[in-house]
């Protein structure tokens, strides 16, 4: 389809050429967004490595995918829990041992509304460490692979931030005062966007040529909510995925 075709009547995955020969790598792939994004590219003969905190479920979707795409689909997992920093420098010197080029990251896995606070094995608050500290790590180890093939970085982020304080509560970045679910939630969104952007800035500074998107998932129909938001919390998000 040509590019003004696409202006016109949208785009859609089947605006997509064939991946044969690309090689991404995306976090939380096992559901929601990650699992659907992960069949995308797999469908276009892309090769995917799934970085997954859950092992057993990983393994599942693996043979999930092969059974639907067959057993020689390029699909791989190497297990990776963004909650502890030395698990994320772990999993990304395997990527970079096991993988020669890397087209694409996809900063997609996520905590969300976790009612009571907790924290990080390193101490940081569970939705910050996870969603911005983890992906900020992994990305800057793979930051030179993915480099040198004029690669791209997405950043699931979310404009959830807009419910927040919109700025990071640097004097209590941990919210050890005040915690609320949604509004350490939002810091995270905030924090993954500004971090997008930033990264942009300084790579058009050295004249590097990666890109960074930063997008908004919308209110997807995936089980983040189900599993950590409060009954009120579920059901604004439930009417909102019943909305265009």
């Amino acid at each position: 389809m040509t590019a003004n075709k696409v202006k016109q009547l949208g785009w859609t995955p089947v605006n997509i050429n064939s991946l044969e020969g690309r090689t991404y790598v995306i976090t939380g792939s096992t559901s929601g967004i990650g699992l659907e994004t992960t069949r995308l590219l797999l469908a276009n003969n892309a090769t995917v490595i799934m970085l997954n905190r859950n092992i057993s479920k990983s393994l599942d979707i693996m043979l999930l995918l092969k059974q639907e795409f067959g057993e020689d689909v390029r699909v791989s997992f190497i297990p990776m829990d963004l909650s502890d920093l030395s698990n994320v420098k772990k999993a990304a010197t395997e990527v970079l041992q096991t993988t020669p080029k890397i087209d694409a990251l996809i900063c997609n896995a996520a905590i969300a509304q976790i009612p009571k606070r907790e924290l990080t094995k390193d101490g940081f608050e569970s939705q910050l460490g996870t969603n911005h500290l983890g992906h900020f790590l992994l990305s800057g180890m793979l930051f030179r692979r993915i480099e040198e093939t004029s690669g791209r970085i997405v950043v699931v982020s979310s404009l959830g931030y807009n419910l927040g304080l919109k700025r990071i509560k640097f004097e209590d970045i941990n919210w050890e005062n005040n915690y609320t679910p949604n509004a350490a939630y939002s810091q995270s969104k905030l924090a993954q966007m500004m971090f997008g952007f930033e990264l942009q800035d300084r790579i058009r500074s050295r004249t590097l040529k990666t890109q960074i998107f930063v997008c908004h998932p919308s209110s997807s129909a995936t089980s983040l909510m189900a599993i950590n938001g409060g009954l009120v919390t579920r059901f604004i998000f439930w009417l909102m995925t019943k909305t265009p």
